[in-house]
């Protein structure tokens, strides 16, 4: 069964409500189950039982949530040179009130440093949640469960 982590951080609930949207998918997929977490709870053991990894982040001042960074900052060391970690797939969704453009260049940056795989174009949606996002993030997660159940992932 697929595991697929989906870590974010919202204070407004936007973020969240684009998150829950990607575990739906994800959850709507045979033999694919999601761990939906906060980014402040999410551990570097969660990381590295996960098949994939979507992360989601608001865009503050033009960079990533700081509990997006913290996530990073907290599980870096002790995953850096971890095999499993290796390769591991990923895609970012971001809310954004700019265009999203430098919280998707840092946490890209990021991640290519941890050696993960980005394996879906991110989903960047500005402004107000519409139906329309929260649909293309139901697509994303189901792509992604749907991917590591074929191994193409």
């Amino acid at each position: 069964m697929a595991k697929i982590l989906v870590a974010y951080h919202s204070q407004s609930g936007n973020t969240e409500r684009l998150a829950r949207s990607v575990a739906q998918g994800v959850m709507s997929t045979e033999n694919a189950h999601a761990v939906f977490k906060r980014a402040a709870d999410t551990t570097a053991r969660d990381i590295k039982d996960c098949d994939a990894l979507v992360i989601c982040s608001p865009e503050y001042f033009g960079y990533m949530a700081g509990a997006i960074k913290d996530l990073f900052d907290r599980t870096y060391e002790e995953l850096k040179e971890d095999p499993a970690t290796k390769k591991k797939p990923f895609c970012i969704v971001i809310s954004a009130g700019n265009d999203g453009s430098g919280a998707l260049a840092h946490i890209e940056r990021i991640c290519k440093g941890y050696r993960f795989k980005r394996v879906q174009h991110p989903v960047v949606c500005k402004g107000q949640v519409t139906e329309e996002m929260l649909a293309q993030c139901l697509e994303l997660g189901k792509t992604v469960a749907e991917g590591v159940n074929a191994g193409i992932f």
